[in-house]
């Protein structure tokens, strides 16, 4: 397998599979919605993010939107979308992920809506990620800063071949803390081999950093998207499948990305 490509199992045990409605979990992508609000002082808005949702035993289908701001260009040349300060407190606020990370998700959602509108990616499907990966930043009973590094940093198993495929260093420890193997690192468990080809800087620090949630997002955003789109569940499941080959892996994140959907639509 092209170590480009690997993923590593997430650091939690495995969530409960979904549970089998009917004929089987149905996983639904709902389009992208054009933004109703009318451009306001020439200010550029874009659509609102899609938004995975299992159809609830009534049949009716939870979906969702995250607003974006104002485009702005970040220092290091990331054309980025900041989600809406007021509807990511809301959000946060209704499904438990800590405000700085939904900022991060719905941020890298709505920026990959903008480069690449035909994937469909919703913030929730980052925060399924995001929540299975590593609690949002807080595994092990660590915090997001503000500055969205997780304290302590998130480190996983060093890949040496033991419990895991075989990758040897190749950032020399920058990201990773160990100079003899990779490691799974940061918010979005990103080895340094797959940060060299995804890496992103969107946070304008001029620094891509797999430990930083806003980079770590948009990086994950534009990984899943490569897969093609995400607009129904065949689509959505091979882009979540890509980032770790599992498919008790892909149902985790599923069921997690449906609540939040859920919650967030009150």
């Amino acid at each position: 397998m092209d170590v480009g490509e690997f993923r590593r199992r997430p650091i939690w045990p495995w969530l409960a599979t979904l549970v089998v409605l009917g004929a089987g979990t149905l996983v639904l992508v709902a389009q992208a919605q054009a933004h109703a609000a009318a451009q306001e002082e020439a200010q550029r808005r874009v659509s609102a993010t899609a938004e995975v949702s299992v159809a609830a035993a009534s049949g009716i289908d939870v979906a969702g939107s995250a607003p974006a701001s104002v485009i702005v260009e970040a220092a290091a040349g990331e054309a980025v979308v900041p989600a809406d300060p007021a509807w990511a407190a809301a959000a946060a606020g209704r499904t438990g992920v800590p405000e700085r990370a939904v900022r991060a998700y719905a941020s890298a959602a709505l920026t990959v809506q903008r480069e690449q509108p035909a994937c469909g990616l919703g913030w929730n499907t980052l925060a399924g990620l995001g929540a299975v990966e590593s609690g949002h930043g807080t595994h092990s009973g660590g915090a997001l800063r503000p500055d969205g590094y997780p304290d302590p940093p998130i480190r996983g198993i060093a890949l040496d071949g033991s419990a895991s495929a075989a990758i040897a260093d190749t950032d020399g420890g920058r990201f990773d803390g160990d100079a003899r193997w990779d490691r799974a690192v940061g918010p979005l468990q990103f080895i340094p081999a797959t940060w060299e080809r995804w890496g992103a800087d969107a946070n304008g620090d001029g620094v891509a950093d797999p430990n930083q949630i806003d980079d770590a997002a948009l990086a994950a955003a534009r990984y899943l998207c490569a897969s093609g789109e995400m607009t129904d569940a065949a689509g959505w499941r091979r882009a979540v499948y890509s980032y770790n080959h599992l498919d008790s892996y892909v149902d985790a994140v599923a069921a997690t990305a449906n609540a939040y959907a859920a919650r967030a639509a009150g």
